[in-house]
């Protein structure tokens, strides 16, 4: 996914205030985080996904897309 596209899909999730979404599924985590790590399985692990910064009507978002969950995680980057 690249980050035109990242960039529609954080801006639909926030403008619309988290409405949910499928395709791909939106995920909010904790606010000012850079980097979320994602559970593979109970016991496997996890694996990172890095965060990227996106502008929205002049507040701040970090997002990022885990390819195989297909999820796009999406934090505040000041309250």
């Amino acid at each position: 996914m690249d980050g035109k596209q990242m960039l529609g899909i954080v801006e639909r999730y926030i403008r619309k205030s988290g409405a949910e979404y499928t395709d791909p599924k939106v995920t909010r985590i904790a606010d000012r985080q850079t980097m979320y790590v994602e559970q593979i399985g109970e016991e496997s692990g996890g694996r990172s996904i890095m965060m990227s910064e996106y502008k929205v009507d002049g507040a701040t978002y970090w997002a990022g897309y885990s390819m195989r969950s297909q999820t796009v995680y999406i934090s505040q980057a000041a309250c």
